[in-house]
């Protein structure tokens, strides 16, 4: 049955409409949204498909999911509202804020180190209670307690999960709210966004639960992949696996401030969260302030964890060109413009600012597609966004006009 999309497309965007609907006539899609702004104008609001398989509840309006990785985004947006105020030093050292997490050679780390992925903490050696990561406090002695896998600031290698507490727990002790309680305050009521890190206990909207992707026999394996599979201590095996039982759809999580991975939201949401940072109107941080989180403050041959290039500013995701990787089955990449800013999820999902362009910008869908990128339903969309928009090619690794 064909899928209906719903929702409304500014003609200048049509191919990206078109291109959405080929991802569920063609490319597997099975419940998604897109949404775009220009200038503060929103362009593009779609949605289709079905948001819960088993019920065959269809993906309305409203609906949501967990975003995943994009929830660091949202986590690292917290922290520089804090830095803007005078409030959070991104020079100083952590333990000025947090002092037991000194220990164990983590004393000279530095704030800005947590932003970058530098650290040293990815993971966790002994493992998770069941639960844990529904259980803020532990989290937090877990790293405080744990050795780095490096030198903090010697190199830098993605923290997937522990992200979240590592920067949620600066955001916590500046402020005196937790993450999600300071995210609500000062990034989502203010723009209106439809985003939560660990929903209320009186939600009541549909939360689309996700699919895993299913490998195909013929895929080449990433060496992330193979690592995890090979050694159950590799950093990649604990960074993926290590988690206290924790999975995407367990209402506990929805409910759990995981910083790091468990923001809920669609693409409309987080485009209210980008639009003042794709616009620059002061209303989340300052032009000074926009200008850090946009420019590249880490990046590598060869990141600890994930084992391929990657490129990050203070706490984003910046474009990721590894199109020549032989594991092309394994998506590695993730190409925007070279002012953009913001965060893939794990399965394709992505938001994100350009400020050069005025574009706001997110897609989400429940179907997850191989490797922790983008695939080609979220790429082709960022792709004919950029081309509406007059730019010519990413053949430089960055769209540019």
């Amino acid at each position: 049955m064909p899928i209906s999309v719903k929702g409304q497309c500014d003609p200048k965007f049509a191919e990206l409409q078109a291109q959405f609907e080929r991802n569920f006539s063609d490319r597997g899609e099975s419940g998604a949204s897109v949404c775009l702004s220009v200038n503060g104008e929103t362009m593009v609001d779609l949605w289709g498909g079905v948001a819960n398989r088993e019920t065959g509840a269809l993906w309305e309006r409203d609906t949501v999911s967990i975003v995943f990785s994009c929830t660091k985004a949202a986590t690292a947006l917290c922290a520089h509202i804090l830095i803007d105020r005078g409030q959070l030093d991104l020079n100083a050292l952590v333990t000025d804020y947090w002092p037991d997490y000194g220990k164990h050679g983590k004393h000279n780390t530095t704030v800005a180190m947590m932003l970058n992925h530098e650290s040293g903490v990815p993971a966790f050696r002994e493992p998770i209670k069941p639960g844990g990561f529904f259980d803020w406090n532990y989290m937090i002695s877990r790293l405080e307690d744990e050795v780095p896998f490096w030198e903090p600031g010697t190199r830098n290698g993605y923290h997937m999960l522990s992200f979240g507490w590592t920067v949620g727990e600066l955001v916590r002790r500046v402020s005196g709210k937790s993450l999600g309680a300071f995210f609500a305050d000062e990034v989502a009521n203010p723009t209106g966004a439809d985003f939560w890190i660990g929903i209320p206990e009186d939600f009541d909207r549909i939360i689309a639960p996700m699919i895993p992707y299913s490998p195909n026999p013929n895929d080449l394996l990433s060496d992330f992949t193979a690592k995890l599979i090979s050694d159950p201590s590799s950093v990649q095996a604990l960074s993926f696996l290590n988690n206290g039982g924790w999975k995407a759809d367990n209402p506990a999580g929805y409910r759990a401030q995981i910083g790091g991975a468990g923001g809920i939201s669609n693409a409309r949401g987080q485009v209210a969260m980008y639009e003042p940072l794709a616009n620059n109107d002061g209303r989340l941080v300052s032009s000074e302030r926009l200008k850090n989180m946009s420019m590249v403050t880490t990046a590598t041959q060869q990141d600890f964890t994930l084992l391929v290039p990657t490129r990050f500013s203070s706490g984003f995701m910046k474009s990721v060109d590894n199109r020549l990787l032989r594991t092309v089955a394994n998506r590695q990449s993730c190409i925007l413009g070279d002012q953009a800013f913001g965060h893939v999820g794990a399965g394709g999902s992505i938001g994100f600012a350009d400020p050069e362009c005025g574009l706001a910008f997110s897609y989400t869908m429940t179907q997850m597609g191989s490797g922790l990128l983008l695939n080609e339903r979220g790429q082709s969309l960022v792709d004919a966004a950029y081309l509406a928009l007059g730019y010519k090619n990413n053949k430089a690794g960055v769209w540019i006009k």
